[in-house]
């Protein structure tokens, strides 16, 4: 324990990887440890996947997130600081600020030492640590496509045999088939996707099945993007830069997905500085990228993480991929979502969203299960009509009060 802590000191900033790279082991060693008062950690997690209050680590410790999960809500109020920053400034703001980076590495089917199966900000960090503190989970192969790093570069290695946590194959109903099937007729053969998780992401891609020479940009894979590489769906093949490979900042999925990574180096893990950055996006023709959204207003504004008066999840990269989307010759930037919420109760198109994440010249497409709109080149008025259309039909007839004030 003392051999970890001796590396730490009061005042530093601690980046942590998060979502499936996060070196769990190494944490519990470090929220057992008796740690220096006032350090300040970095996270971007992921709820399901990282469940770590660091403002419990005593009582002087504080943590930086860029995403709120559900448990970061019992945290202490005075020393959790909700940064909201689109994942590409992420990665520029963690080059400038990071003093430790603790990080989870594995052996690949080499035995060469490599990132996990997360690189998304690990470039950043490691140009600005002066200390690394790293698990080598021998449980996990790491990727054929992730990062190298030299055993030289990691101060203290912590050994572990743990078994990554898996992401559950989500659960499709009706509303998320007939939104997966509205997306899939707008993708065209040779088209660049991204995408993200949930039900509607997986019905989008479980639909794709007839399309030809697609290419993978983008934030993260799961089971649906694999399935599409190898049926040869997505193969790279038109893509500008890149061509050939499936460019991603981390896995999320099961353990099938993680053993078909250590052996696909097509299959490329890279930072946030190239997968949501728009000068590589904006070389990639017909780049589609396709998010969701809690709520959209009839102004075309989005919002992605506020609710009943709280924060419930980030920024994200949805924003970094929208306006890239309208960057790439052929691009276009969709919005999938579900018209309504709890249970039906609740309409997610709105007269005025709660909080902005997205502006109204972001989105070109938002989609339903009640049909599309394409909004890209509308008038006010013309685009809360082609919304109000969207939206569920008990809903529709208190929207169109709201058109007598745009």
């Amino acid at each position: 324990m003392s051999e970890l802590t001796r590396h730490l000191q009061s005042g530093q900033h601690i980046f942590v990887a998060g979502s499936s790279n996060e070196p769990t082991t190494l944490l519990q060693q470090l929220a057992q440890a008796d740690l220096p008062p006032q350090l300040h950690f970095m996270q971007f997690p992921i709820g399901g996947y990282n469940n770590v209050d660091f403002t419990k680590f005593n009582d002087s410790a504080e943590l930086t997130t860029f995403f709120m999960t559900p448990a970061l809500r019992e945290a202490a109020p005075a020393r959790l600081h909700f940064l909201p920053m689109q994942m590409r400034w992420v990665y520029d703001y963690l080059r400038e600020q990071t003093d430790v980076a603790v990080l989870q590495v594995a052996l690949d089917s080499n035995g060469e030492l490599r990132l996990g199966p997360n690189v998304d900000f690990v470039g950043a960090v490691l140009e600005s640590a002066k200390v690394v503190l790293a698990e080598l989970n021998h449980a996990v192969v790491a990727p054929a496509g992730s990062s190298r790093i030299e055993r030289s570069r990691i101060d203290v290695l912590v050994e572990s045999e743990r078994p990554l946590v898996e992401m559950p194959a989500p659960s499709i109903d009706n509303a998320a088939q007939q939104i997966g099937a509205h997306v899939a007729s707008l993708i065209r053969d040779g088209d660049c996707l991204q995408t993200g998780i949930g039900a509607i992401p997986a019905a989008i891609l479980m639909q794709l099945g007839e399309r030809n020479d697609l290419g993978m940009h983008g934030g993260l894979i799961d089971d649906g993007g694999m399935a599409l590489i190898q049926a040869g769906n997505i193969n790279g093949s038109r893509k500008a830069i890149d061509c050939g490979q499936h460019i991603t900042g981390m896995a999320l999925g099961s353990a099938a997905l993680l053993d078909w990574l250590a052996h696909t180096p097509e299959v490329v893990l890279r930072g946030a500085d190239h997968t949501h950055e728009v000068d590589a996006i904006r070389q990639l023709d017909n780049f589609v990228s396709i998010n969701s959204a809690v709520e959209i207003d009839l102004y075309g504004q989005i919002n992605a993480e506020f609710a009943g008066g709280r924060q419930i999840s980030g920024t994200g990269g949805s924003v970094d991929f929208m306006r890239a989307a309208k960057a790439s010759k052929g691009g276009r930037s969709i919005v999938a979502m579900n018209a309504t919420a709890r249970g039906g109760s609740v309409s997610r198109i709105v007269q005025k969203v709660e909080l902005v994440t997205a502006l109204r010249t972001d989105v070109d497409i938002v989609v339903t299960e009640y049909g599309v709109a394409d909004i890209k080149h509308l008038p006010n008025q013309a685009r809360a009509e082609a919304l109000i259309d969207i939206a569920a039909p008990e809903f529709r007839e208190e929207l169109r009060v709201g058109l007598k004030g745009i």
